[in-house]
């Protein structure tokens, strides 16, 4: 919720907010309704666009920012209780972090975003669970869904939006899924293991881990691991601005820099450091957050890395450029990624001296997790930040709904932001 109110009065959410219709739903820090796949739209690009949502090492993939905007809506098109609500987003949930378990690093190694193939799946089985759906239905619309599954990673070559609507879109299709199965619209049985299915489609690479789906299953929530970000930018760049932070606590200087070097994972190289030349400089503030050069100019530079850090000004920062550009990178075999994410820099000096710092997880993870109090913090600092006038019933509302109480009567109160 706090994620939707900071981004609400960006460009891209301005523009969204044109592209969709009208309706009774509920967009969250915004009086104006809309259909519900034009909430689910703009709730999950709002939460999404800064990407400072959570995630989930094992995948990675971002559960919140598609579950959740699709749950809402679904909750006020079928006038659902809150407990059925609650029901579905923990479903979903599941269903998204152990579908990532069984397609380790392939879909991203196809060229599509996880969050947005897989989540579209796990939305649409929310959805049928929490509106009680029988086998029938459910498994025509998951078959429908895998049609409507998609979400390129072409953004990272420009640093362009579509990332940031990926999470709306796999939430409205869910909504369209479910609601065409419901209707009777026949979608195909073996969607996920078919010769034509999501497995071989999204990530050929590979033989899916099928194992991963039903291990523990009931027993063992893999979806109590996930990560809350401390840092508004991509999942696995944050333990390198932790360790740029560190150096700079530790008094590391900034003149007299030969270069900066970082350990890092195979898998994400070309999402987060290549091409080297542009990701030392980043051509938009969007770019900037899928740049660990980036990231580590703002930690040594900075010391913090926060909403007010990613912005046109910054990306041209002369102090923040002439750090940026002497970051590079070397590619660690035993790195375990995507097991955990972890961090390293080493700075090299003119004089010989080398200070360095490693971290072997994420901070928010299951290593590391925040508090309950880092998390209200954050909540807090999102609602300002997004100029909310009146935080203490935003965080009623959120209890309430989260707590299974009532009815989704008190998704309306998350508009009155």
């Amino acid at each position: 919720m706090g994620l939707c109110i900071a981004a609400r009065h960006t460009s891209y959410v301005t523009a969204t907010l044109a592209a969709i219709e009208e309706g009774p739903h509920t967009m969250i820090g915004h009086g104006a309704r809309a259909s519900a796949a034009g909430a689910a739209l703009v709730n999950g690009t709002a939460a999404h666009g800064e990407d400072f949502d959570d995630t989930f090492e094992g995948g990675p993939v971002h559960s919140g920012v598609v579950i959740v905007p699709a749950l809402l809506a679904a909750a006020e098109r079928w006038k659902l209780d809150n407990d059925r609500t609650m029901l579905g987003i923990a479903v979903g949930t599941e269903l998204l972090c152990r579908l990532a378990l069984t397609l380790p690093k392939a879909v991203h190694k196809a060229g599509f975003h996880p969050t947005a193939v897989l989540g579209t799946f796990a939305a649409t089985f929310g959805i049928c669970v929490a509106c009680r759906e029988d086998e029938t239905v459910t498994a025509n619309a998951l078959g429908i869904a895998g049609s409507m599954a998609s979400g390129i990673i072409e953004y990272l070559g420009d640093g362009s939006w579509t990332k940031r609507m990926h999470p709306g879109w796999s939430a409205q299709s869910a909504l369209r899924a479910h609601a065409l199965a419901r209707a009777g619209f026949i979608g195909p049985r073996a969607v996920f293991e078919g010769t034509h299915g999501a497995f071989r489609t999204f990530a050929p690479s590979i033989e899916p881990l099928t194992d991963r789906l039903f291990d523990g299953l009931g027993k063992i929530f893999v979806s109590d691991t996930i990560t809350f970000k401390p840092y508004p930018c991509g999942t696995m760049i944050q333990p390198y601005i932790d360790c740029a932070v560190a150096l700079r606590r530790a008094g590391a200087p900034l003149e007299g820099i030969a270069s900066i070097t970082c350990k890092t994972a195979e898998g994400i190289v070309h999402r987060l450091w290549e091409p080297l030349g542009l990701k030392q400089r980043p051509p938009t503030d969007y770019a900037a957050k899928f740049s660990v050069p980036f990231g580590v100019a703002l930690g040594l530079v900075r010391g913090h890395a926060d909403l007010g850090d990613y912005t046109e000004a910054a990306i041209v920062d002369p102090a923040l450029a002439r750090v940026a550009e002497r970051v590079g990178y070397e590619v660690d075999p035993a790195n375990p990624y995507p097991a955990a994410f972890t961090g390293h820099v080493r700075i090299a000096y003119e004089d010989g001296r080398v200070l360095e710092h490693s971290q072997d997880h994420m901070r928010g993870g299951s290593a590391a997790p925040l508090s309950r109090a880092e998390i209200d913090a954050k909540f807090a600092a999102n609602l300002a930040f997004g100029g909310a006038a009146d935080p203490a019933r935003l965080m009623e509302a959120c209890e309430t709904l989260a707590s299974g109480r009532g009815d989704h009567e008190v998704i309306a109160e998350l508009a009155r932001a």
